[in-house]
């Protein structure tokens, strides 16, 4: 938690402590008084051992420190989901992806683990989807209907082609609206080789506001060869970690598919909330108010006063 006017919330501990003193102090000036009656009830009766007055006085005291605690603005920073957020899901569909070293094969492990983000976003989020290889294809517009964004994640195509991660970030991009919170998921397993710069791209993407999450599937090192060439298959960690910093999101690399839908079941939910300041100020006030006037209550009824 921290204060705007931080003063204020040291200004009103003093005061209650100011004020317990003085209730302390007039409580034993009462009890030294009543010891000049000689009429033993009545002494009892004035200086008995009830605990209300003590009960007032802290009541008094504890709406004195959170007035303090009102006036001096706090605010605490919380993660909050967002009901009207928008995010895009990029899955490659280049040919590595035809690889096996994830079984079946990456292609099949990440259309399986599309199929669980799209389930697990929560309900009122937008959805797209973009399928990349050698050129970026939106598979329709946002929805926030799940049939319509399942269907769309039935529709992408077999692995074939290159990997243009930066058209495919920008097509996402286009498909998200000005303002809000947004969102796009990357999935992907090989190194950029067509169309744009993919970190520049995600530079300008992440200036508007927009959150990038990278996710490497595969095993590198593994000798695994890209389906009908003699290429390596493997991922260019170091490029994704940039995109993902460049856009304020986070990287993180799968090897395996129940790794996969576990990561994108987790991102659902991460890509839709944001983290936000909560102001306090009026729920001290509130509370303030609400002790005063208990307090207040209870002393007229038991005939006591501050």
């Amino acid at each position: 938690m921290t204060f705007a006017h931080p003063l204020d919330a040291v200004a009103g501990v003093v005061l209650a402590l100011l004020f317990l003193a003085f209730a302390s102090w007039s409580a034993r000036r009462t009890r030294a008084s009543a010891l000049a009656y000689s009429d033993l009830a009545f002494l009892e009766g004035v200086a008995g051992r009830s605990p209300w007055g003590a009960i007032l006085a802290g009541a008094w005291a504890l709406a004195i420190v959170a007035g303090g605690v009102a006036l001096a603005r706090p605010t605490i920073a919380a993660t909050m989901a967002v009901h009207d957020a928008a995010v895009v899901l990029c899955v490659d569909t280049s040919g590595s992806m035809a690889s096996t070293d994830v079984a079946p094969t990456r292609s099949d492990a990440a259309r399986s683990a599309a199929t669980t983000f799209v389930d697990g976003v929560p309900s009122g989020t937008r959805i797209g989807v973009v399928a990349f290889s050698t050129d970026a294809i939106p598979l329709g517009p946002l929805v926030d209907d799940r049939a319509a964004a399942e269907d769309a994640v039935s529709r992408i195509p077999p692995p074939n082609g290159g990997t243009a991660i930066g058209d495919a970030l920008a097509a996402a991009a286009q498909l998200l609206p000005p303002g809000g919170r947004r969102a796009i998921v990357l999935v992907t397993d090989g190194v950029n080789n067509h169309g744009r710069d993919p970190l520049e791209v995600a530079q300008q993407i992440g200036a508007e506001g927009i959150a990038i999450f990278t996710v490497g599937i595969g095993t590198n090192d593994s000798g695994e060869l890209i389906p009908g060439t003699g290429e390596a298959a493997e991922i260019d960690e170091d490029a994704l970690r940039a995109i993902a910093d460049a856009g304020h999101g986070t990287y993180a690399r799968v090897a395996d598919a129940g790794a996969l839908r576990e990561r994108l079941a987790a991102l659902a939910d991460a890509t839709v909330r944001e983290r936000r300041r909560i102001d306090l100020a009026f729920p001290f006030a509130i509370a303030a108010v609400t002790i005063a006037v208990a307090a207040a209550a209870g002393g007229l009824a038991l005939g006591r006063f501050p």
